[in-house]
């Protein structure tokens, strides 16, 4: 997906009385060309606030935008990347509830990508919430059943993250979802006995799973899991392996905006990634230079709605049963791993900005953070400080930081 210029997203907007609901694509990240690998200078690397000035590089992002990873389909028109010698071949398609858009170059570059396209949707039919065929529709039904390699892997993940996240990424979130409206779009705020009855249903420690056959069952009738805020980063996780071990060497990888790379850039250059302002607009927060790794991105901006004046996003606090509200307005988690990198990016965005920075320092060999925090100001782990370029003021999170 390579768009010559940066496109607006759309809001789709689904009125009520006295309600407003908002959906924004899961991630705002726009590939940028024409720019360098070398990377930006910190200045006074002894102090943890350090200023950027990237004005050479956001500069040029009405006309430098090659491929944008938003999620919508008219975001997804192609145009040719910069490298006249390697074989590139893109699918777009639609699964788990979003558009997506596969590149890939090199020899049998069309054969791979209808490979890792069908491989999404492998998963997809897997994994759905929505689709009462699938492996997970079926144990939400049933109240337990036996998960396949794909789900056993997702699943001892999963409670593993909630274990280190203390109970922030929670994978039976779902009976909350479902309460507020955002599985279905009937929005609400629920009232305070309906989310005391939902947070009886709500906790992976009442997920009763047998590691060695898969068995999966749970502790009280209603309990309902939801791999939504894992699958993604999984999948594309998924699909650069099997790239990989097909020979591929360079590949980019957009799952409704959750973007992993293959290698660098054709030409030997690293991949410029855009992330966006978490205000809706189109505005460029920061640029970011990558390569094999993922960029996974989740914020309040997202997918919420309005009611008597106030605002309702989807990321759910799975211990109060009601929206995160902290400081952070988006979390960008950087990371090799893409299914750990989707997983955390709502975690950390619910635990806050102080426990998000504790985590990052006992996990800093992982992943790599960018915070968008509500005074408007930038905050990033020091693995990627030199990488990362924005106009805004930003701080560095240390590493030794007391």
């Amino acid at each position: 997906m390579h768009l010559k210029s940066l496109m607006i997203n759309n809001i789709s907007t689904q009125k009520r009385t006295k309600k407003k609901a908002c959906i924004l694509p899961l991630i705002f990240c726009l590939l940028l060309t024409g720019c360098s690998a070398s990377s930006s200078k910190q200045n006074g690397s002894s102090d943890s606030a350090v200023k950027q000035s990237a004005s050479e590089s956001l500069s040029a992002k009405s006309d430098s935008a090659e491929h944008t990873a938003a999620g919508e389909k008219e975001q997804t028109a192609a145009s040719a990347l910069s490298s006249d010698k390697a074989e590139e071949a893109s699918v777009d398609f639609f699964a788990m509830d979003t558009y997506m858009m596969i590149t890939v170059y090199g020899d049998q570059a069309e054969e791979l990508a209808e490979k890792a396209k069908k491989e999404v949707q492998r998963l997809d039919s897997l994994l759905s919430t929505g689709n009462p065929e699938s492996e997970v529709g079926k144990i939400n039904a049933g109240g337990g059943g036996v998960l396949s390699e794909d789900g056993q892997y997702l699943m001892k993940r999963s409670l593993e993250l909630w274990k280190e996240t203390d109970g922030a990424f929670d994978l039976t979130v779902y009976p909350l979802m479902e309460l507020w409206g955002f599985t279905d779009s009937s929005f609400k705020v629920p009232s305070d006995d309906d989310l005391k009855k939902a947070l009886t249903l709500v906790g992976s420690d009442m997920v009763k799973f047998d590691e060695a056959t898969g068995e999966t069952a749970f502790a009280i009738e209603g309990m309902k899991i939801d791999f939504g805020g894992i699958a993604k980063g999984y999948a594309s996780s998924q699909v650069v392996s099997l790239l990989r071990e097909a020979g591929a060497e360079h590949a980019m990888v957009n799952l409704g905006g959750n973007v992993q790379a293959l290698g660098g850039k054709p030409d030997g250059s690293d991949w410029r990634i855009g992330v966006r302002m978490p205000d809706g607009t189109n505005d460029i927060m920061c640029v970011l230079s990558i390569r094999d790794c993922a960029v996974i991105t989740s914020g309040g901006y997202e997918r919420f709605f309005e009611e008597g004046g106030k605002t309702y996003h989807h990321i759910l606090d799975p211990k109060t049963g009601r929206p995160a509200d902290n400081s952070l307005l988006s979390v960008t988690v950087v990371s090799e791993d893409g299914t750990s990198a989707d997983a955390l990016a709502t975690a950390l965005f619910i635990m806050g900005e102080e426990k998000a920075e504790e985590y990052w320092r006992e996990h800093r060999t992982e992943f790599n953070l960018i915070l968008a925090m509500a005074d408007g100001s930038v905050k990033v782990t020091e693995g990627i400080a030199e990488r990362c370029k924005t106009e805004l003021p930003l701080t560095v999170i240390r590493a030794d930081a007391k």
